[in-house]
Parts: structure tokens; C-alpha cells; sequence
């Protein structure tokens, strides 16, 4: 097959997928690794597409790179700090959930325990694809370029059969009354995830209690352990101690 031929089933992939990793080109086209990573070289000089840690996108994923990176920076060392923290609260062989979120893409950063891990984030497939610790599970759909996950509709039928024994998740904001996300996708998979967990950790910055979002995910009786930068708010102390949440402060 010419390499010309092989760019246009490419480009035809991506735009079904988004995006392709290398594993996914060498397998559809029955080719090399180096023939992949000549192709996907050739895709990124002509403009086509743009290389990922891994594999292959659409070149709009790239304003959306842009949006995520100023996400990631506002307070990255409160996120960085809380990420790193919570790492060391895996065990040996866990099974996990790993939620879409900045602050667990740090996590993702510190893992070093052997435990499986599904999630269903671009961003934590990409820390994680080279962590030898992980035996990872990427969660599929299409692609909210924005939040930077995969859904489905038939995500809550996908993980009905398994039991995690942690869930680590982000929060947009924190309500009195529950964990807030700005999507309705997003409410759906933090809810089931939770509920199919045997512990579910949060994991957020204190930033978080002065932020307002739309979708209510679940209430403080979900949560097993909530791990953040500092000391919450005494109102929500209140509450979380009523609802038997062990608080954890990052150091």
C-alpha cells in the first residue's frame, strides 16, 4: 500500500475517532510501528493532523489543548499537591477509577503502586500510557473536546458489571447540597462511577467552594474521604462531618 493511500484511511479514521493511537494505526493498516510514525509525521507536515503523546488528532484538538493547559494552571500547586497526595493512598493491585479531571491528571503524574485503572480521560490515558504500574483501560465514545473525555450513552451499561474498590474524582464546584459538573454526560459518569465504587474519593481545591455549575452529581453521602489544599469552609465542615467524610489535607 502507498503511503499516500494509507494518509487518506487515515485521515478517513480520524474523522470518526478524533483520534488514533500508534497501536491503532499499525493494527487498522498492517503496518510497522515506523512506518505509523513516518505516516503520522507526514500528516503533521502537510497540516492534516497534529501528533499526540502516542498517536494522532484532528487539528482542532489543538484550541481545545489550549483551553485545557490554562485549566491546568490555575492553581497547579494546590492540584499538584492534592494529585500527589492521594496517589499514595492506592494500594497494591487496586482497582480504580480515575476521573476527567486536572487535579487526578496529577495523580496520574505520582502513580507508582501496580493497580487497573479505567478511565475515561484523554489526559490521564496520556500520563498513563507510558506508566509500567498501570494496567490501564481506556473508557470510549466520542469525544467532548472541551472537557477532554470520551462518552457514551451505554458508559453506566459498560461499568454495570464491575465493582471498583476506589473512585478518585474531580469537582467543578461544591454546593451544600452536592458535587456540581458543567455537563450533563459529565453528572452521569461521576454518579455511576460513585456508585459502583467501593470507596469514593473527592478530590478538589478549596477554589472549589466559591464556583457555581449546573449538574448535581450526587450528595456528601457518596464521598468516603475528601482530599483538598486546606480546611474547608466551617459550614462544610459541618456537613461533611454529619455525612461521616473523613477530610484529608494535602502537604
Amino acid at each position: 500500500m502507498y503511503q499516500e493511500e494509507r494518509l487518506l484511511k487515515i485521515l478517513h479514521a480520524l474523522k470518526e475517532k478524533q483520534m488514533l493511537s500508534n497501536e491503532e494505526i499499525c493494527e487498522m493498516l498492517h503496518i510497522s510501528r515506523d512506518t505509523a510514525r513516518r505516516d503520522i509525521v507526514k500528516l503533521a507536515e502537510q497540516g492534516a493532523a497534529v501528533r499526540t503523546h502516542g498517536g494522532v488528532a484532528l487539528p482542532i484538538i489543538k484550541e481545545e489543548i489550549q483551553a485545557y493547559r490554562n485549566r491546568l494552571t490555575s492553581f497547579s500547586k494546590e492540584k499538584h499537591l492534592i494529585g500527589k497526595y492521594s496517589a499514595g493512598m492506592i494500594e497494591n493491585h487496586d482497582l480504580c477509577f480515575f476521573d476527567a479531571s486536572t487535579t487526578i491528571k496529577f495523580l496520574c503524574d505520582h502513580l507508582e503502586t501496580p493497580a487497573t485503572i479505567y478511565t475515561h480521560s484523554l489526559d490521564n490515558a496520556e500520563s498513563l500510557s507510558d506508566n509500567e504500574n498501570a494496567d490501564f483501560h481506556l473508557m470510549g465514545g466520542r469525544l467532548d473536546r472541551k472537557h477532554r473525555f470520551f462518552y457514551e450513552p451505554e458508559f453506566r451499561t459498560a461499568i454495570e458489571s464491575i465493582t471498583f474498590d476506589k473512585a478518585f474524582i474531580g469537582a467543578c464546584a461544591i454546593g451544600e447540597d452536592g458535587i456540581y459538573y458543567e455537563t450533563k454526560e459529565d453528572r452521569i459518569i461521576k454518579k455511576t462511577a460513585a456508585e459502583r465504587s467501593k470507596q469514593v474519593f473527592l478530590l478538589a481545591d478549596y477554589n472549589k467552594f466559591n464556583q457555581e455549575s449546573k449538574y448535581r452529581a450526587f450528595d456528601f453521602s457518596m464521598i468516603h474521604v475528601f482530599v483538598t489544599d486546606r480546611r474547608p469552609p466551617a459550614k462544610f465542615q459541618e456537613i461533611l462531618r454529619e455525612h461521616n467524610v473523613k477530610i484529608m489535607i494535602s502537604k
